[in-house]
């Protein structure tokens, strides 16, 4: 019976898929911006070097700021492809931004690499949803992007090195619906180094919209050792909540997986490193079937929660590191943080078993999401310097 009920859904699914394609849309004109042909004019394609691929790149010296995309009208970006010599300093040094209907500021602002999902710019081959990289070498994004009076997409070169970049816009001009959003952008990385603080993904934002979810990039703090880092929830505050609405239980368990975080990929969520010797995670969660949709303002964080057997995190407590258990999980699940005087991890009669405990990690991440005006209350980039430190 399971089988039977998947098959039809595939086959409904597909069905739906083929209907689409067959359909002719009204005055909808198919358009791509590349380096061949800038803002894609229409009769204007591929002209240098007497039509022999003459601007297939661009190099994007350091300092140097080139349009990709900058054009008038109504429409919707459908894809876009991007290639550069890479490296991880490079990936988080260059600075893409759109804009849209002649806001002055970009919805977008965020890492060229983070914005791809390459959170801790390593090259690994993944399909999802929103976002794709074939053999780890392209990075190609799927998200629907509308706009009413204007585009434009530019990318900034805010490192010491040159980069060559190839790019494909796919857009169409075109009637969008009248109640069409759109789409924003948000890097962060955690400079706080307070026991008990979230590490915030989006900080609360103004407006009407979709959240469509996060890609993180994590290197976990060596002082910790093997202890587990993931643990933390994640917390969705909507429309002026003083507590969440929507809590998560764990890190995995929001990325979809269970008993901790090994490499997988999913359409909706996925984890592309996880690397236990390193300390390296880099995971994303699409909310495409699971909306999130708000009013007023969103928040979204994550709580620095880890984990680990009491004997092996009581000698990371004897060396100093700075750590605050919060429940213990033996024979008893005990709530550490509700009891008047809690024992240390010291004390004899500290209870046995799994303990979590708050921790400070360096986590990175991309939040996307949809929004009723082209521009936004969010802060602005973080310096280069900050984007880039410890990177390698």
């Amino acid at each position: 019976m399971r089988s039977i009920f998947f098959f039809t859904l595939l086959l409904y699914t597909g069905i739906s898929s083929a209907q689409s394609l067959y359909e002719m849309p009204v005055n909808t004109q198919s358009r791509l911006s590349s380096f061949e042909n800038l803002n894609g004019i229409r009769n204007n394609g591929g002209k240098s070097n007497k039509t022999a691929k003459g601007a297939a790149f661009e190099m994007v010296n350091a300092g140097e700021t080139k349009t990709l995309l900058d054009i008038k009208g109504e429409g919707q970006i459908q894809r876009i492809w991007m290639t550069i010599d890479a490296n991880p300093v490079k990936l988080r040094s260059l600075r893409l931004q759109f804009y849209w209907d002649n806001s002055s500021k970009p919805a977008v602002d965020v890492p060229y690499g983070d914005f791809f999902g390459f959170n801790l710019g390593k090259g690994i081959p993944f399909q999802s949803a929103l976002f794709s990289s074939g053999e780890g070498r392209s990075y190609n994004c799927y998200i629907p992007m509308p706009f009413k009076k204007s585009a434009k997409i530019l990318i900034i070169n805010e490192g010491k090195e040159p980069a060559k970049l190839y790019y494909d816009i796919d857009f169409a001009l075109q009637k969008n619906p009248v109640n069409s959003l759109y789409f924003h952008a948000y890097w962060n990385r955690n400079q706080s180094d307070k026991l008990g603080e979230d590490y915030v993904f989006l900080p609360k934002v103004q407006g009407k919209g979709r959240f469509l979810g996060v890609s993180v990039g994590v290197n976990t703090d060596s002082s910790y050792g093997k202890s587990w880092f993931g643990e933390g929830e994640v917390k969705m505050y909507l429309d002026d909540d003083t507590l969440p609405t929507i809590n998560g239980t764990g890190t995995e368990d929001y990325v979809g997986s269970a008993w901790g975080l090994g490499t997988f990929i999913n359409q909706y969520q996925g984890c592309t490193i996880a690397n236990d010797s390193t300390g390296q995670f880099n995971f994303y969660r699409w909310h495409i079937p699971d909306q999130i949709y708000f009013y007023k303002n969103i928040k979204v964080s994550i709580q620095q929660i880890g984990g680990w057997m009491k004997d092996d995190l009581k000698k990371l407590y004897l060396k100093g590191v700075k750590l605050q258990p919060v429940t213990a999980d033996g024979p008893k699940f005990i709530r550490l943080m509700e009891m008047k005087n809690p024992p240390k991890l010291s004390d004899a009669d500290f209870p046995e078993g799994w303990i979590n405990f708050y921790r400070v990690d360096d986590y990175s991440s991309v939040a996307y999401f949809y929004l009723d005006k082209p521009g936004d209350n969010l802060p602005p980039l973080a310096p280069v310097n900050i984007r880039t430190k410890n990177v390698k």
